[in-house]
């Protein structure tokens, strides 16, 4: 069984009983082919990053979403033993940060205006926990997560734009 798989059964006892943090972000654990190594992604992410096909604000979003989502149900007295997973486990486990990397960051679905690109990061974090956590019968969640903030991407464009537009009104209608 992947880490992910054992997560969903036994929460994150099931993982540490079975694999290390440390085999997991070097790739020592069963999964698909790109989400087993967070080093073999994080060189793709820094090759995406200096060239600018990726954006920093999606990716730093995306992680704080994650963060904040895990934490609050790590907070959560539940059954459910997917809610006892903590972030850095949720970061290695899966295939969140593949998704990350080269699902979320592709410039053409995402948010376009820089504010957007943060909301729409934090909101794919987010969602990927909850869908990770609540939905038994899908484990994952990134690319769900993903699919979901794509349609809602011009959206966010199209309310950071009015927001902008109505502080430099205010701005300058003095």
């Amino acid at each position: 069984a992947t880490p992910l798989g054992l997560a969903a059964e036994n929460g994150v006892i099931g993982i540490e009983e079975r694999y290390t943090w440390s085999q997991s972000f070097f790739g020592g654990i069963p999964g698909s082919v790109g989400e087993t190594s967070l080093i073999a992604i994080a060189l793709g992410a820094m090759i995406l990053l200096m060239t600018r096909i990726a954006s920093y604000r999606i990716i730093l979003g995306t992680l704080l979403g994650m963060f904040v989502m895990s934490s609050i149900f790590n907070q959560i007295d539940s059954d459910n033993p997917m809610f006892s997973i903590p972030f850095y486990w949720h970061l290695v486990i899966g295939s969140f940060a593949f998704g990350l990397v080269f699902m979320a960051t592709e410039p053409v679905t995402s948010a376009h205006t820089e504010t957007g690109k943060l909301i729409y990061g934090f909101f794919i974090g987010m969602l990927t926990v909850i869908i990770r956590s609540i939905n038994p019968a899908y484990p994952e969640g990134i690319m769900l997560a993903i699919l979901l903030m794509n349609a809602f991407a011009p959206l966010i464009d199209y309310f950071v734009v009015k927001g902008n537009i109505k502080k430099r009104m205010l701005r300058y209608a003095q």
